[in-house]
């Protein structure tokens, strides 16, 4: 019988079991990596492309051409992907990401005779329509113009071209750059990119072998490699001198903080540990800044910190709107916040707390097969195995406080941090 006056046993987590993939690679060069789990005729199928290296003279082609995908074929309209993967029950979507893009389908089993059909051929054959194109052009200028109005983004934009100058991290897109948009670029692009040798296939969900089989039969010929493989090296990044940004806005009621400092990503060896000092700090909703900033001086109704990583950089970075009569002293407290990191021991009681957070999260997000799937692409495009994350569980679970004062000290210096606000200040 339960009895409800005794708390539920509860232990450490030990370690980390993720699914190991199966790996083959196609003859056209395409890496494919499957996770088989679960009963459900379900499967969810990611074809990953690495964007092509950017050109600052044609800035917007890696995210145009991948959000165009789906608008037709030389024998679909965009109407008839959508019918069609509808028809069938299926889930299409295409993502662009800074360093990947990618698109992902959810697909029944039973009826990837007919979806898959329908991938081959945006993959092989899409065209990108002039009149699409138009519309695509109008609708990106009109949303563009919206989100210009907005102070979070406006900070957001100019903290990323600071750290990363004209680079694709550092991308500040302007409506105008829609115009320069043509098809013939966009087809060009398109080749070079989405070919079977710049791509990693990533399956999940229940895949047994003839699901395997159909699959990797599908694509594995009448879809070949272009003459020129992908170039996806990225320039060199260009971070700017100038380190503070001040965006004026005279009848704001809010300003947009953001702030933050180059930072190394996933595949360095201090990154797990630099992720409990950001815990700590602002990574959660019992963060410091959260308990400072509004919870004990009510200047805003959230702020967070964060550590981006990415291929070829990584960033630590602050972000929080505040009402415009109060930034100024927000800013202080925020140094104020950073400098008690540098100068007085993290408790082991508030350590603990932060460590039982990270690590529940951490395991709270291995519910299905997708999110395995999802850690081993974490792992994968950063150039790691998967024993990464049992080292990451045992530096969250070891660390200790003066190890993360010396990463504050090494990391966080305030007075270099790129500082935007858009507002008043």
């Amino acid at each position: 019988m339960l009895n409800r006056t005794l708390a539920p046993e509860s232990k450490a987590i030990e370690n980390i079991k993720l699914i190991e993939p199966g790996h083959t690679v196609l003859d056209n060069g395409c890496q494919v990596y499957w996770f088989n789990s679960g009963d459900q005729e379900l499967v969810r199928i990611e074809w990953i492309f690495g964007n092509l290296r950017f050109n600052p003279a044609k800035p917007l082609l890696n995210l145009a051409v991948n959000a165009m995908l789906t608008e037709g074929t030389s024998t679909m309209s965009g109407s008839q992907i959508a019918d069609q993967i509808d028809y069938y029950g299926a889930f299409l979507q295409a993502d662009y990401g800074y360093d990947q893009s990618q698109l992902t389908m959810y697909s029944l089993n039973r009826h990837l005779d007919h979806t898959l059909p329908v991938i081959k051929s945006i993959l092989t054959d899409s065209q990108f329509p002039a009149k699409e194109l138009e519309t695509f052009t109008r609708n990106q200028q009109q949303k563009l113009q919206v989100s210009l109005q907005k102070n979070d983004i406006l900070a957001r934009r100019a903290f990323n071209k600071a750290l990363y100058g004209d680079t694709i991290y550092g991308l500040t897109s302007m409506p105008a750059d829609f115009e320069s948009l043509q098809r013939e670029d966009m087809l060009s692009h398109f080749k070079q990119m989405y070919q079977p040798s710049n791509c990693t296939l990533v399956i999940s969900g229940k895949v047994d072998e003839a699901t395997l089989q159909q699959i990797t039969g599908a694509f594995n010929t009448g879809w070949d490699n272009a003459a020129q493989p992908a170039e996806t090296a990225q320039p060199e990044l260009q971070p700017a001198a100038e380190r503070f940004y001040f965006i004026e806005k005279p009848q704001a009621l809010q300003s947009a903080i953001r702030m933050g400092t180059e930072m190394v990503n996933r595949s360095h060896p201090d990154f797990p540990a630099l992720q409990v000092l950001n815990t700590v700090l602002g990574g959660y909703f019992g963060s410091r800044l959260m308990a400072n900033i509004r919870e004990d001086k009510g200047y805003t109704y959230g702020i967070g910190s964060g550590i981006s990583s990415l291929k070829d950089a990584g960033a630590f970075f602050i972000a929080t709107e505040v009402g415009a009569d109060v930034c100024r002293s927000a800013v202080n407290e925020i140094e104020k916040e950073i400098n008690l990191l540098k100068t007085e021991l993290i408790t082991e009681d508030e350590l603990s707390l932060v460590r039982n957070y990270m690590l529940g999260s951490l395991l709270g997000g291995l519910e299905n097969v997708f999110s395995h799937a999802d850690k081993f692409k974490n792992t994968y495009f950063s150039g790691l195995d998967l024993a990464y994350y049992n080292r990451y569980t045992e530096i969250v679970k070891t660390v200790t406080a003066e190890q993360l004062q010396q990463l504050a000290n090494q990391y966080l210096n305030f007075e270099s941090f790129y500082k935007v606000i858009v507002g008043k200040y």
